[in-house]
């Protein structure tokens, strides 16, 4: 490879969103299992701005500085030695193990699919994160069949807007809360019952759901749990909810954290190819300003993902 250096956001302390800063890297070589990918789109995940302020820094520490990111699209540019199922040249997308936010990442083998035809680069970025934790919420987890009833607490964010769709593929009947400025765009998605929570208590309007799907946190989880049937079954990816508040109505409760694979990648990029899936990306900024990405995703309450457009085919 001819490419000797490149640049990528680096952080060298946790804090704020200006620790993020562009600088330069070597070049990595792909080692067994890995590809190195030419970076086109990076997506921006609220876990990437959380990593970054020192949320998990007690139980999962970072060897800073670091790399942020990881969903990523872009283009193979070389592979390991071992590796057979990828080539040189090929478009791609899934989740980076050197930091997304940068013009080259590496990628294992069993993290990365072609990418959807059908798709740009930068909405392919979107999808890795937040659609395998809206499929291994509902399905892995939360054991979501056709027929059954879904609430999904934050319908129209970066995981909301996978669950929602996911939900309704596989014939459940899907609830979302979501704010006002969203309930048309919630509607699009596929949502049977919305609910605006700036104006309704979602157990006000819906009782006895079978699955909750929590990507809210906080006060959410007392909600969700108020919204279920008794026995029914609450999957949260932001908090664990109250015990003694699931205990009184027998639920099970669960706090998940997403693992991808390149089989799901695969199923995501079929769907997609097929119709039965739409991505939606929020806002694009340059790698330069990822600074500004973070800034607009610690705001909360927007619809899709944020993408770095990190370079052109």
């Amino acid at each position: 490879m001819s490419i000797q250096t490149y640049q990528a956001i680096r952080v060298r302390q946790y804090g704020a969103a200006d620790e993020l800063r562009l600088g330069q890297l070597q070049t990595p070589v792909p080692q067994a299992g890995e590809v190195l990918v030419r970076v086109l789109a990076a997506g921006v995940n609220p876990v990437d701005w959380k990593i970054r302020a020192g949320w998990f820094k007690d139980f999962r520490p970072l060897n800073l500085p670091y790399t942020p990111g990881i969903d990523f699209a872009g283009i193979v540019e070389e592979v390991g030695p071992d590796v057979t199922a990828f080539q040189p040249g090929q478009a791609v997308f899934g989740q980076s193990a050197s930091g997304a936010y940068a013009e080259y990442a590496l990628a294992s083998v069993d993290k990365l699919a072609l990418k959807p035809q059908s798709l740009s680069f930068d909405e392919a970025a979107t999808i890795p994160v937040g659609a395998t934790t809206a499929w291994q919420g509902l399905f892995d987890h939360g054991g979501l069949q056709s027929g059954q009833s879904v609430l999904v607490q934050g319908a129209a964010g970066g995981v909301g807007l996978f669950a929602v769709q996911f939900a309704r593929w596989k014939g459940a009947h899907v609830i979302g809360t979501v704010s006002t400025a969203n309930m048309d765009f919630a509607r699009l998605l596929g949502v049977e019952t919305v609910v605006d929570y700036t104006y309704t208590a979602v157990e006000d309007a819906v009782q006895d759901v079978d699955l909750v799907l929590d990507c809210v946190g906080g006060e959410s989880l007392t909600h969700s749990v108020r919204a279920l049937k008794q026995g029914g079954t609450l999957i949260s990816i932001a908090g664990q909810p109250a015990e003694e508040e699931t205990k009184a109505k027998g639920i099970r409760a669960a706090m998940m954290r997403a693992d991808a694979t390149s089989a799901l990648l695969q199923t995501f990029a079929r769907l997609v190819d097929d119709g039965q899936l739409k991505v939606v990306v929020a806002k694009t900024f340059p790698l330069r300003e990822a600074k500004e990405a973070h800034e607009l995703s610690e705001k909360g309450h927007g619809r899709g993902r944020i993408v770095l457009h990190v370079a052109d085919e």
